[in-house]
């Protein structure tokens, strides 16, 4: 049975351990307000993006650049998203095992898969099972710039136009609530953005300089967003996921000091009848 000086001694410590979670829970929402801002404020661009790709581009056009070409899949590209910290519950569990299964699922269509990672979580992960990634990008939890997606969308398009792969998927968690979080999966290249509503008549553009000249600047542009959009909504979702972790975390110590105070009572109540019980013994031992 642990003795009353065992008791405190743990008590202090989850006391300790229960002050570090509600730091880190309040850090977590300082960092994910700033990251909301942030992925709120992309939003409407993203999307406007999307739609004037899908008012530029006809139907027929689609294999006009190389970034729309879709071509028979032999090898394809899978990019998992994680942070490279932990402490947040099961985001990174859940992306990596979403990967996972993707992987699992393209080969077992015949497809050639290659792996890369965002975040050290991921790429741990599947280094401790000998995976070869293609490429490794870390060091973005908290440090989102949109000239860290134009690097990792530039890599991608082009060893894309190069035929190193006929597909690109990228797996990452998508901000939903503070306290909700979807994993998701979205083809990247070929370029899926470019869809049509067939009840509407598509219309005659005049390009000016050139088509050429548009496409290969907004192509590129649209790839580069696609990949910014999802490393912000993967930091907003992080942070999210980070706060409720150490919120939980900070409410089980908390019951956890109830009921280990519950505990030092009862045991010091016992000691303190037990010594009452040898004060009464003695007592009665002189009288005889």
């Amino acid at each position: 049975m642990a003795t009353l000086r065992d008791i405190k001694r743990r008590i202090n410590s989850i006391k300790s351990t229960a002050k570090i979670t509600r730091a880190m829970k309040m850090v977590a929402a300082a960092k994910l307000r700033r990251a909301q801002e942030r992925m709120f404020a992309l939003r409407p661009y993203a999307d406007k993006i999307s739609d004037v790709l899908s008012s530029l581009v006809q139907p027929t056009e689609q294999d006009m650049h190389p970034l729309l070409k879709v071509r028979p899949r032999k090898t394809v590209e899978v990019l998992i998203l994680t942070s490279d910290k932990g402490l947040c519950g099961a985001f990174n569990t859940n992306v990596i095992k979403a990967g996972v299964n993707l992987i699992n699922r393209l080969k077992s269509e015949g497809l050639e898969v290659s792996v890369s990672t965002i975040g050290r979580k991921a790429r741990e992960y599947f280094k401790r099972r000998e995976v070869p990634l293609r490429e490794a990008w870390t060091g973005l939890s908290g440090k989102v710039t949109f000239t860290s997606a134009q690097e990792i969308a530039q890599n991608l398009m082009e060893n894309y136009i190069n035929e190193t792969f006929d597909e690109v998927y990228l797996v990452y968690n998508e901000f939903k609530t503070v306290v909700s979080q979807q994993v998701t999966e979205v083809r990247l290249l070929p370029i899926g953005t470019v869809e049509h509503d067939e009840s509407k008549e598509m219309k005659d553009f005049l390009f000016e300089p050139s088509e050429e000249e548009i496409f290969n600047r907004l192509l590129p542009k649209s790839m580069e967003i696609l990949v910014f959009r999802a490393l912000l909504e993967s930091q907003a979702s992080e942070e999210a996921a980070r706060m409720t972790a150490m919120e939980n975390a900070t409410n089980n110590a908390e019951d956890m000091i109830d009921r280990l105070t519950l505990e030092f009572n009862k045991a010091r109540q016992a000691s303190i009848t037990k010594e009452l019980m040898d004060i009464v013994g003695g007592a009665e031992a002189l009288k005889e």
